[in-house]
């Protein structure tokens, strides 16, 4: 069954995608190149899209500007990580993922073979990398189908508007994975219409 049906069994969800230009919404490229996704999102933490770009290429421009081993970054002492910007509790939280990679002799085809809630399993044992965090890997680096991510703001802030939803904190997280039950196997797709929901929203 095709995800327009599936999504559409949902009649607030259908109305909103009626709204939503196809353009409008993102597109998912996935990459599996997982470690270098989490690095990545460690850098951009809190920061504006106009600037996590620069930071990111000073911390590639420390190894000629490729994208660094495990044991390139588990060789680099903390003052160097942050001559390119990096807070040290980014720094240290990078270093944590090379060290657990590297540890473990974890590679990106390894998780490739895992389930989604295995990954999440694996991947917060890393200090620093968070559920969502993984949640978005699955999303964007691993092109995983069916996640949904209720930690997330956007999604959280469509849902509550869409369905005028009028719980707080964990009573609302159990609301939302109800609805979102309704999506499955295609959550990651409706999360994509929940996004471009908010974006359109905040339009004048």
């Amino acid at each position: 069954m095709s995800y327009e049906k599936v999504l559409s069994g949902d009649p607030r969800l259908r109305d909103v995608m009626l709204q939503i230009p196809s353009e409008h919404i993102y597109k998912i490229s996935p990459s599996n190149q997982v470690r270098e996704y989490l690095i990545k999102s460690i850098v951009s933490q809190q920061l504006s899209v106009k600037v996590a770009p620069i930071i990111l290429d000073r911390f590639r421009k420390i190894y000629g500007s490729r994208f660094p081993s495990n044991k390139s970054i588990l060789n680099t002492d903390i003052e160097t990580l942050r001559s390119a910007g990096l807070s040290y509790q980014k720094a240290n939280y990078i270093r944590n993922i090379a060290e657990h990679f590297e540890v473990n002799k974890l590679k990106n085809s390894d998780l490739a073979l895992l389930e989604d809630e295995e990954i999440i399993a694996r991947l917060t044992q890393i200090k620093g990398v968070g559920r969502w965090t993984v949640e978005m890997v699955l999303m964007f680096c691993m092109g995983r189908p069916d996640v949904f991510s209720p930690l997330d703001y956007g999604i959280r802030t469509a849902m509550v508007d869409i369905y005028k939803l009028r719980q707080e904190k964990k009573e609302l997280e159990k609301k939302l994975y109800a609805i979102a039950e309704k999506w499955r196997p295609y959550r990651t797709t409706a999360c994509l219409y929940l996004w471009a929901y908010k974006d359109l929203k905040k339009q004048p």
